[in-house]
């Protein structure tokens, strides 16, 4: 169990709705001011016992309630520090170990709870994007962090691509899947997903089936088949949920 859901469980919290994070930012002895700030999402200072957390209060609430969680974990990994963090609601899972990668951990994990989350999303028959946006609603989070969770639980053979108009950014894709299942830099122009970057489309209501060779180059790719559900992201990027075959699970 992580540090974070180990404070959750100290607390007594076994419900989603139950996840006041001023309080347990307040229990750890950091209070959180939410005010303008221009340049960054959030700042957290303080000595060894005491900090303030200061959140940009012109963002949305999903961002807010990251921005807390995040500095909370800086206040557990790092305290007595200052630390600027930049405007993102979630850091591309694939960035390596530094203070802004554990922090966004601890955040995830707070906000996200495995203990309360998986019980959750093995009720599910059939995944997209509608699903995952009422289980975001349940834990007040934004729809990439969760998703972010969901492909990390190691439970669904799916993953996550995100994609400019430059190329791809970058994929999660969770622990148990077969390494050749990496998805193509570019984005095939049959795909729905390049219909919404680069023309302008809508999104799908529900996954769309495509030839996997649209989105990987390994060989016999042309024999499976997957389903693919985008959405925009701000900064004209948009990120695609990607459901595999069974099989691509190792």
């Amino acid at each position: 169990m992580t540090p974070a859901e180990k404070l959750l469980q100290s607390l007594g919290i076994d419900d989603p709705k139950e996840i006041d994070l001023e309080a347990i930012a307040w229990h750890m002895g950091a209070l959180v001011k939410r005010r303008p700030l221009d340049g960054c999402e959030a700042l957290i200072v303080g000595n060894q016992r005491k900090a303030i957390i200061s959140v940009n209060s012109l963002s949305i609430e999903t961002r807010q309630r990251f921005s807390i969680a995040h500095e909370i974990g800086h206040w557990h990994h790092h305290r007595g520090r200052i630390l600027f963090c930049e405007g993102r609601d979630f850091g591309s899972p694939t960035s390596p170990i530094s203070p802004e990668k554990q922090a966004d951990d601890f955040a995830s994990d707070l906000i996200l709870p495995n203990y309360i989350f998986l019980p959750i999303i093995r009720k599910i028959k059939r995944l997209n994007l509608k699903i995952v946006r009422d289980i975001a609603g349940q834990f007040r989070a934004s729809l990439t962090a969760t998703l972010i969770k969901l492909v990390m639980s190691d439970y669904f053979p799916i993953m996550l691509v995100c994609h400019s108009q430059s190329g791809r950014k970058w994929p999660c894709r969770p622990p148990s899947l077969q390494r050749f299942w990496f998805p193509r830099e570019e984005l095939d122009p049959e795909s729905p997903a390049f219909d919404l970057l680069f023309r302008g489309g809508r999104e799908d209501t529900i996954p769309r089936k495509i030839g996997a060779d649209a989105w990987f180059d390994f060989r016999g790719a042309e024999r499976y088949e997957v389903h693919e559900q985008s959405f925009s992201l701000p900064g004209n990027e948009i990120l695609t949920l990607l459901i595999l075959p069974d099989s691509a699970m190792g």
